[in-house]
């Protein structure tokens, strides 16, 4: 059963428990509604590194250039931000809850469509950029589930736990796609990372099946200033987040590429690089989650604009680095990747709870819409920057040192998400 609100005087409420009640006291790790939906996520996201997993094999045996490799990213992106901003608006007009059960099983039938059928370069491009097509409204509807129900003064650490699920969901695709290669080769990743969304479309289903579907007024329009408490903080926070994606979405599609790279000039075999990798970068990603859930509280403690500038610069310099180390000792290069992991990831929870904080609730769909389409707009460029930056260093004896320079492309996002944040007013 499902309940919809058209009413001026706190919709929210509906889906809110009382500020002073013991479920609003206790650990957000001990709600049972944020832990199911987290759960459902992370099998909703099973198949989404896959790919990444699978590209050290598939580009040799498919003879895909690396900019070919990186428009399979793009492909899927694009989807992606179009899915993101179409579900937002959706949310606006027919409830967060409806879009997001939707999209949910939605995305379970893309999966395994791609798992079953994706075989070479235009069937993955096609049937990748379906999948991101399908899962953008797990994601920003989702956001607005959480704005929903938990206040601002929660909110951070909420958000936290709900972006956390994304990266244990990456990281678990990452491992058993690992796992499944050393079993089966790209073909057995593909099919088993195919099937394990269903069983997150249910989870979901069933966490939510009793949370009212709040459908707030509607007016005309999705300008990014419409209902804005502060336009020039939404302006820079949805400025801030595309450059975010300019450097996170670019450097998750290429760090497993990178790190198996970085293995065979150890003299690991191919399939064994590609396996080994898919390990460590699972690791990057639950501690992705880490960051993702104490990074939103600690916004939530000392403020969102100091955290951003703090994890957006940190981002950058690690990015300027970074790719000149593709030859050193695997342990060290792992636990720089760790750290990078962590920095990359960590502000993105905050400029989400950040945002539902200067937009009004019945247009903060129609702002995470534009928002959406930005970011992850730009995340789909990056890549294939980056791709384009190594098919032209990539010649002669000169190939390690290709990384460096691809590599500082995304400092650009990390640098400028920094300034962002930077001039934002109190918030």
């Amino acid at each position: 059963m499902t309940r919809s609100a058209h009413l001026s005087k706190s919709p929210m409420a509906l889906n809110r428990p009382q500020e002073n009640s013991p479920e609003m006291k206790r650990p957000l790790w001990r709600d049972s509604w944020l832990m199911a939906i987290c759960i459902g996520r992370i099998f909703m996201y099973m198949n989404y590194m896959v790919y990444a997993a699978c590209l050290p094999i598939i580009k040799g045996e498919w003879g895909m250039s690396a900019t070919q490799a990186g428009s399979i990213v793009s492909g899927f992106m694009i989807g992606y931000s179009a899915s993101l901003a179409i579900a937002s608006w959706l949310a606006d007009h027919f409830g967060a809850r409806r879009i997001f059960v939707l999209s949910a099983f939605a995305s379970s039938v893309a999966a395994l469509a791609f798992g079953i059928f994706a075989r070479d370069y235009a069937t993955t491009l096609l049937l990748y950029s379906l999948i991101g097509a399908a899962q953008g409204g797990i994601y920003t509807p989702g956001i607005v589930l959480m704005a929903e129900r938990f206040s601002a003064a929660r909110r951070g650490g909420a958000v936290g736990w709900f972006i956390a699920s994304t990266s244990m969901g990456y990281a678990f695709s990452l491992a058993v796609s690992g796992l499944l290669i050393a079993l089966g080769g790209y073909v057995l990743a593909f099919l088993g990372t195919g099937i394990l969304p269903s069983a997150g479309a249910l989870i979901l289903w069933i966490a939510l099946r009793r949370t009212p579907n709040v459908i707030h007024d509607r007016r005309r329009g999705i300008r990014l200033k419409a209902g804005a408490k502060n336009q020039r903080n939404t302006r820079y926070l949805v400025a801030g987040y595309t450059l975010h994606c300019w450097e996170l979405l670019g450097m998750w599609a290429w760090i497993p590429a990178f790190l198996a790279a970085s293995l065979a000039l150890s003299g690991a075999a191919s399939v064994r690089s590609a396996e080994l990798a898919a390990y460590c970068v699972a690791a990057m990603h639950i501690v992705g989650a880490v960051a993702s859930s104490t990074m939103g509280h600690l916004s939530d403690l000392l403020g969102r604009r100091a955290v951003l500038i703090g994890l957006g610069a940190a981002g950058a310099l690690l990015s300027l680095i970074f790719g000149w180390l593709v030859a050193v000792p695997v342990q060290i290069l792992v636990g720089l990747m760790l750290i990078y992991g962590f920095v990359v990831i960590g502000d993105s929870p905050v400029l989400s709870a950040a945002l539902t904080e200067v937009v009004a609730p019945d247009r903060l769909g129609s702002v995470l819409a534009v928002r959406s389409l930005l970011g992850f707009g730009a995340g789909a460029v990056s890549p294939v920057a980056f791709g384009a930056v190594l098919d032209w260093l990539l010649v002669g004896d000169n190939r390690a040192s290709a990384w460096g320079p691809a590599f500082m492309v995304f400092a650009i996002g990390g640098f400028g998400a920094a300034w962002c944040a930077w001039r934002l007013r109190r918030l």
